[in-house]
């Protein structure tokens, strides 16, 4: 990409496109990172909302220094019991391959987004929040097309959005999911926005919105109450760093479960390197097999020994939490100065319900299959999920800087391992690195794979038979890293994953 000053990498035009209207006008990558979210709530519905929570890895160029801001939802203080809870599955429908999620008040978990983006305005932003709003809400109010990603985005989670009246009014009117081209508004999430720059984070705790939550979930067999929105703490943390390449990583830490094992790929990797084996697509299945195996003992042995103990120290804390991975959007922003801003955020799928008539559902992160060894109804009350988000910010010896982050479940941590590698080991330019060929290996010994990789390495993996998937194109499956990189003496390029229909806008 041409030379620039600042530089937007986003999972939809319009969030982009919010985010680099912010820079243009003096705002920091913060600020700008806070209007794309904003966006996101608008443009990326089926993977965001103000119902659901997040993290930003935060670069601040003056102090040098980054921090991880957590803002991801928490179980309920109370656990109501089963019989009183509103929770059924229903199917998504990809195409070759259907997944069950739980939807219902009670698949709900506390959100933390509101507070988290208050939270992150207080600390680091320039321009007013009022300001920040402005594109998501006119975007809102008017009305856009609906891409085609997002279209097919609702026909598969169809079941959730004709799951009530409010959630259809909104999404399937008709009763049938928006096509694509259709004009896609939500006034009533834009007067909400509008609403929350006015009246803050109080609003979606004891206002309103969060009066309304508390309702909904009394009424209609939720487990939230006053005493879960109230009290909810933004936490920041301090990043796990992992030194690859002559670069510090900085990971996205526990409770979180993905910057563990990222760093524990790449100290796989540096392994091999270390015994002559190239960093190939071999050596990084490989990596990826050990990984799934040094996370399903906690940290223990294979952990132990290429880590010093100290990554299973990590994956010991990631896994005391329960888990929520799905449903995942992700914004990159580096500004003139240098700052930088990696925020990731995920609604699950939404619960199917329309908080009162605000145009936002909440999330339905309870509904994770893995959420809880002894079955969905018994996680742990009053604890910080664990996530596989993955926010990223890497920072090379020579000064440059780069942010990224992806969507894509438990594909995140293997999406960014494999553009990280590319960017440091293999010297790509930020869209080589993205859209290279990936890979994927799953807990039972399943490797999914993309066209593009070697034939030899391919004919490898298609000997394992049923246990080799061979894409026939790239897929959303593998996720879709949205990245920004700036160098030294300022110049820009971005990447947004033509996985997910991403962009990326140089300012």
């Amino acid at each position: 990409m041409a030379k620039g000053q600042g530089v937007v990498a986003a999972g939809h035009e319009l969030t982009a496109q919010a985010a680099a209207e912010i820079l243009e006008e003096g705002g920091n990558a913060f600020d700008a990172a806070l209007a794309g979210v904003f966006m996101t709530f608008v443009a990326e519905a089926v993977f965001s909302s103000p119902g659901g929570g997040g993290f930003l890895m935060a670069r601040r160029a003056e102090r040098d220094s980054v921090a991880l801001f957590d803002f991801f939802a928490e179980t309920p203080r109370q656990r109501r019991n089963a019989s009183e809870v509103e929770f059924f599955p229903i199917h998504a429908d990809f195409g070759p391959a259907k997944q069950e999620f739980h939807i219902g008040l009670g698949s709900s978990a506390t959100p933390g987004v509101v507070p988290g983006l208050f939270a992150l305005h207080e600390a680091l932003c320039k321009l007013p929040m009022k300001r920040l709003v402005e594109p998501a809400v006119r975007a809102a109010r008017a009305g856009f097309p609906l891409s085609d990603f997002q279209a097919y985005l609702f026909t598969v989670i169809a079941p959730i959005l004709t799951a009530s009246p409010g959630v259809a009014k909104i999404f399937a009117p008709g009763g049938k999911p928006m096509q694509a081209g259709a004009t896609f508004r939500n006034e009533e999430l834009a007067d909400t926005l509008a609403w929350l720059a006015e009246d803050g984070a109080r609003l979606f705790l004891d206002g309103d919105v969060g009066q309304a939550m508390v309702a909904q979930s009394r009424d209609l067999g939720g487990h939230l109450i006053g005493e879960d929105l109230r009290p909810y703490r933004v936490e920041r943390r301090e990043p796990l760093y992992w030194r690859h390449a002559g670069a510090a990583i900085a990971l996205n830490p526990p409770p979180a479960a993905s910057g563990a094992l990222i760093a524990f790929g790449l100290a796989f990797l540096e392994a091999l390197a270390e015994h002559g084996r190239a960093i190939d697509a071999m050596a990084l299945s490989a990596a990826m097999e050990a990984t799934n195996q040094a996370r399903a003992a906690h940290g223990e042995g294979l952990a132990e020994r290429l880590a010093g103990g100290v990554l299973a120290k990590e994956m010991r804390d990631a896994a005391r939490h329960p888990s929520a991975y799905r449903g995942t959007t992700h914004v990159s922003v580096i500004d003139a100065d240098g700052n930088a801003a990696s925020v990731s955020l995920s609604n699950g799928e939404g619960n199917g319900y329309i908080v009162g008539n605000f145009g936002f559902m909440l999330n339905n992160m309870l509904g994770e299959e893995d959420l809880a060894t002894d079955g969905l109804h018994a996680w742990r009350e009053g604890t910080r999920l664990s996530s596989m988000m993955a926010p990223t910010i890497i920072l090379q010896a020579d000064g440059t800087v780069t942010a990224l982050g992806t969507g894509g479940s438990n594909r995140i941590k293997t999406a960014i391992l494999q553009v990280a590698v590319n960017v440091l080991d293999h010297d790509m330019s930020l869209e080589q690195a993205v859209e290279s060929p990936r890979l994927h290996v799953e807990r039972d010994g399943t490797i999914s794979f993309e066209p593009g990789l070697p034939e030899a390495v391919e004919a490898l993996f298609l000997k394992l038979e049923e246990k080799a998937h061979a894409w026939p194109e790239r897929n959303l499956f593998f996720g879709g890293v949205h990245a920004a990189r700036r160098k030294p003496k300022g110049g820009v390029e971005g990447a947004g994953d033509p996985r997910r229909r991403g962009v990326a806008l140089v300012v």
